[in-house]
Parts: C-alpha cells; structure tokens; sequence
C-alpha cells in the first residue's frame, strides 16, 4: 500500500503543473487589464515606428538597414524587445507581490508544492504569456507586411526564448528583494538602455566600436538579430547557434539560481 502511494505522488512536472493552474486562474480573472500592455501598446509603437518614423527613413535610403523598409527591419526588433518586456514586467512586481502583498507563494507552500515547483510554475506561465503576446504581434506585423520569409514562423518560439532569457534570472533575483523600489531602477537603467542600443531601432554599426562590444554581450541583442534574421530570411546556421546558445545559456542559469533563491526565501 505504502509502494501504491508513493507511485501516485505526482513528480517535477506534475507539481510544476499544479503551480501554474494558479497563475491562469488569477489571469482568468484579470486578462482584460493586460490587452493595452500586451497588444495594443506594441501595435501602437510598431506603427508610429515603422510607418511614422519609417517613412522618413525611407526615404532617405535603406542601404544602411540592408536594402530593406524600416518596417521591415524594426518589427523583429519589436517582436524581441516586447518579450523582454513581458517577462520583466511578469517576472519583477508579481513575484515580489507573491510574497508581500497577495502572498500567492505563502499560500502555495502550505502545500505539497515545493519552492522549485512555485518557481517553475510562475515561469510556465510567463512562457505561456510570452507565447500568446509574440503570436498576437507576428500576425499583425504579416499583416503590415513587415514579414518577407517563411522563417518568421520561427521567430516566435525564438522570442519566447528571449523572454525566458530575462524572466528566469529577472524572478531568481525578485525573490531576494526587500522592497520593490529595485524594480524601477532595473527598469529605468536596465531595460530602457538595453532597448536603445541593442540595434532595435538602428544599425549597430552605427555605434562606436566598444560600445558595439558591450551590446554584443547583451541577450536582446542576441534576441533581435535572431529574430531579424527569421523574418528577413537571413538566418545563418552558425549565428543562430550562437544566438541560441547564448540565450538558452542565461535562461539555465536563471532557472539554477531560481531554485536556490526560491528554496532559501521560501524555506525561511
């Protein structure tokens, strides 16, 4: 009997599973206050940046963007960047409030759900977020016509991957933080510069050259010229196994750190 029972607990994934039923049921309740942030925002900035701004780019030449619109070569970057910002919008306030305010982790540890299982469980659902959002922009950037290849397709498990890329670290670290004031300094000097200057909006070789060297250690780089070269039909075998690495890379070492951070702060 004793055997029967231990043969029926449910593993790793079973409760990796049961923490993320959480998640959808809170968001089954609150979607509708994520359509703007998650739709309509990165809508809105694809065309005020690629139709407005890139009308005058466009006009003076695209030779510096490879001889393609400014649509074209921005939206992939867009594609990257909102998964960046997903996951760090996803990943910083809602893991801190699971703690001190709605205490979503508190109740979660009352039950057979290990700090592992609350960890992985919250990143399931940010993947799955990051999924719905990069489908819901591909669609409408091929709308647009900012799409020109078949590969395009790819770039959506490759966003998710970027998204992965922040949220893993992003939660391991949320979880140590006493008070959330950190979350806007990591906003405001983490997410902002990297959007500027990891040729989301222009060509890296537009910057100086050590300045090109830091953005190249940067994972949204990694994460734009992935995806740009997935829409443009430029893909490169080798570059996008560097890409991948590298990305697939920081999110293991999210998820490691996530498992000891989650165990000390919710074991305390």
């Amino acid at each position: 009997m004793a055997a029967r029972a231990e043969s029926a607990e449910p593993g790793w994934w079973g409760l990796t599973v049961r923490g993320l039923r959480c998640w959808l049921t809170v968001y089954r309740r609150i979607w509708r206050s994520s359509v703007y942030s998650s739709v309509l925002g990165p809508l809105f900035f694809l065309g005020a940046m690629g139709f407005g701004l890139g009308s005058l780019v466009n006009r003076h030449g695209t030779a510096g963007l490879g001889g393609v619109s400014y649509l074209a070569f921005v939206a992939p970057a867009i594609l990257a960047t909102q998964a960046m910002q997903t996951a760090m919008s996803e990943s910083t306030f809602p893991v801190y409030g699971a703690v001190k305010w709605n205490k979503m982790y508190i109740a979660a540890r009352a039950t057979p759900l290990r700090p592992a299982d609350i960890y992985r469980g919250h990143l399931l659902f940010i993947v799955i977020r990051l999924a719905m959002n990069s489908v819901v922009f591909l669609a409408i950037a091929a709308a647009f016509g900012a799409v020109s290849s078949p590969w395009a397709v790819a770039a959506l498990p490759a966003a998710v991957l970027c998204g992965l890329a922040f949220a893993a670290p992003v939660a391991a670290w949320a979880i140590t933080v006493s008070r959330d004031t950190a979350f806007n300094y990591a906003l405001r000097f983490g997410m902002t510069p990297l959007m500027l200057f990891s040729a989301t909006f222009f060509p890296l070789s537009q910057l100086p050259g050590w300045l090109r060297v830091v953005a190249y250690l940067t994972p949204l780089w990694h994460a734009v010229a992935l995806c740009r070269s997935m829409t443009l039909g430029t893909l490169d075998a080798g570059s996008a196994a560097i890409h991948v690495g590298y990305l697939t890379a920081l999110a293991g070492a999210g998820l490691w750190a996530g498992t000891v951070t989650y165990t000390r702060r919710l074991y305390a």
